[in-house]
């Protein structure tokens, strides 16, 4: 009886699967990346790689403009701290890992050097600087957000995400096809993990102050075995179908409130825009 639940489960939800990939946008043939899998209907609603890129610039000259104020004229636009932090580089995506050649050779960790890149490229701040840097970064932080409800529309479109991914999580498609998910992995001679992220998350990967993982063998077969079970399944495709059908129930609920989280998005690119054209 179990097993044909299962079975019957895991029909339905490859069912659900080929009838909304048939409506969307046409897909490779097989996923490296998330993005691979297409837009979802919350994406427009969400801060994006983009945004951060151009606050951070406006934010740098914001700060850079209070720091002259303040006395430290060639205050540097990317500072390194008096001692340098902790950097992690998270690689993973909302389905685990994808890209096979990737964990092949890194498993569930990534290649150090990437988190050499995203140091700092400026000098050290001196002490003195470093005293007001935070007062600077608070008032550019202010000005970025001039204009937004800090406390109801900012934040909204991400506190659903949270209570929309729960959902997401709950769901029996989902939950079957993890299942089907979770044998293959196991049939391979590995854990048999709940999920994806579990398998991600594993403390016997061991990984450092960084995030980075050790990279054994058994790390690396068994990241490669998971993406090779994801893709052998359709797993990633099937949750992302999921996930779009959640979210567009979740939007057409609440339609008023996401639509003042979208326009204090984009009154946010707006300070951006306009801090980037007066100091850029």
């Amino acid at each position: 009886m179990t097993r044909r639940g299962w079975r019957l489960g895991a029909v339905a939800g490859v069912a659900v699967l080929a009838a909304i990939c048939a409506s969307g946008p046409e897909r490779p043939e097989v996923i490296r990346t998330a993005s691979d899998l297409g837009p979802l209907p919350a994406d427009r609603y969400g801060y994006t790689p983009q945004d951060y890129q151009r606050s951070q610039r406006a934010s740098a000259l914001l700060i850079r403009q209070c720091m002259a104020e303040r006395g430290h004229p060639d205050f540097p636009l990317d500072p390194r701290y008096p001692s340098d932090p902790v950097v992690a580089t998270a690689v993973s995506t909302d389905y685990g890992v994808l890209d096979l050649a990737t964990v092949r050779r890194w498993g569930y960790g990534w290649d150090p050097e990437k988190s050499l890149a995203l140091r700092p490229k400026g000098r050290r701040m001196t002490n003195a600087e470093y005293a007001d840097f935070p007062t600077c970064s608070a008032e550019a932080s202010r000005r970025l957000m001039r204009g937004i409800d800090l406390k109801r529309d900012w934040p909204y479109a991400s506190t659903r995400a949270i209570e929309v991914d729960k959902a997401v999580k709950r769901d029996s498609r989902l939950r079957a096809a993890w299942d089907v998910w979770s044998r293959c992995v196991a049939a391979q001679g590995f854990t048999r993990y709940p999920d994806p992220v579990a398998a991600y998350t594993d403390t016997a990967w061991q990984r450092g102050g960084d995030g980075n993982t050790r990279h054994t063998q058994r790390e690396r077969a068994t990241a490669v075995a998971d993406v090779t079970c994801k893709r052998r399944h359709h797993t990633a495709e099937l949750w992302h179908s999921v996930r779009a059908q959640k979210q567009a129930v979740d939007i057409a609920r609440h339609r008023d409130r996401y639509a003042a989280g979208l326009q204090a998005l984009r009154a946010y690119r707006a300070n951006i825009a306009e801090v980037l054209r007066k100091l850029g």
